[in-house]
């Protein structure tokens, strides 16, 4: 047991030095199980849970939810993505290296207090999944959906708990951007079969997201050459690899979706 307590102790003295003390009392930032638990709970309820119950239950339509839910999710996505802009990217942060700014001056807190909205943000995607469930829509709830998913509330929390500012918010800059359309892509999609001709840029919105985490890995990994800020290079690192990690997926997925498919519709077309 003395070895626990000792790996407790340092955890403790861990979190108490270099934890930012301005966010340590929000909701779930005190310790990182909270938001394990939730996310390993979505992994067991998308997974197992959801399947089995809907397996002999009729698919729910929920079109009005649906709509509503997607709307709301733009007006989320754009007020993170113009707070980043406005207060962080547009006038006041260097490209090259941002420092983290812990004092607690307006600015500093507003920027703070957007990288926790935009953690919270994350919970909520989760209803993405939850309603394919519903709709019985389970080949959208693929490997890559649900580790994209499960995974970003615990990778955000550690920049909220530690660093809620500064040059790893690049990568929630241009996510939120990227969610704004694609959450108008789903709500338009959600108003029924009178909109596919309006939704051929499904294909791009893909390729839209890949050039996302091909910018995010650039801006991370620029710091292992050149760190004038002498921001903390550690999350460059972290970040870096989930920009590379989600970058390989979305890439066998649009490979899977729209290359392969492609092939064997026209081999088909061509045996007939």
């Amino acid at each position: 047991m003395s070895v626990f307590n000792k790996m407790y102790e340092n955890w403790i003295t861990f979190m108490d030095k270099y934890s930012d003390p301005r966010t340590s009392e929000w909701i779930f930032m005190s310790s990182p199980f909270p938001t394990i638990w939730i996310c390993i709970s979505y992994i067991y309820l998308v997974k197992v849970v959801g399947p089995n119950v809907m397996k002999n239950r009729k698919p729910y339509k929920f079109k009005y939810i649906l709509m509503i839910y997607n709307l709301a999710q733009v007006v989320l996505s754009f007020y993170i993505f113009w707070e980043a802009l406005t207060v962080c990217w547009l006038w006041n942060y260097n490209w090259r290296c941002e420092p983290v700014d812990f004092s607690r001056s307006e600015t500093a807190m507003r920027i703070a207090r957007g990288c926790y909205v935009y953690y919270i943000s994350k919970f909520t995607e989760f209803f993405d999944t939850f309603f394919f469930i519903l709709r019985k829509r389970f080949d959208q709830v693929s490997t890559l959906h649900v580790i994209h998913h499960g995974i970003m509330p615990f990778s955000v929390w550690w920049g909220v708990k530690f660093i809620p500012g500064g040059h790893s918010t690049f990568f929630g800059f241009l996510n939120a951007f990227v969610h704004i359309i694609m959450y108008l892509y789903y709500m338009m999609a959600a108003i029924g079969p009178e909109m596919q001709k309006y939704l051929w840029w499904k294909k791009y919105l893909t390729i839209l997201q890949m050039i996302q985490f091909l910018a995010v890995g650039v801006h991370s990994f620029q710091l292992f050459f050149y760190n004038p800020c002498n921001y903390p290079v550690f999350f460059s690192y972290f970040i870096g690899a989930h920009a590379v990690m989600f970058l390989i997926l979305f890439h066998f997925f649009f490979k899977k979706t729209y290359v392969v498919k492609n092939k064997k519709e026209q081999t088909k077309l061509k045996s007939s």
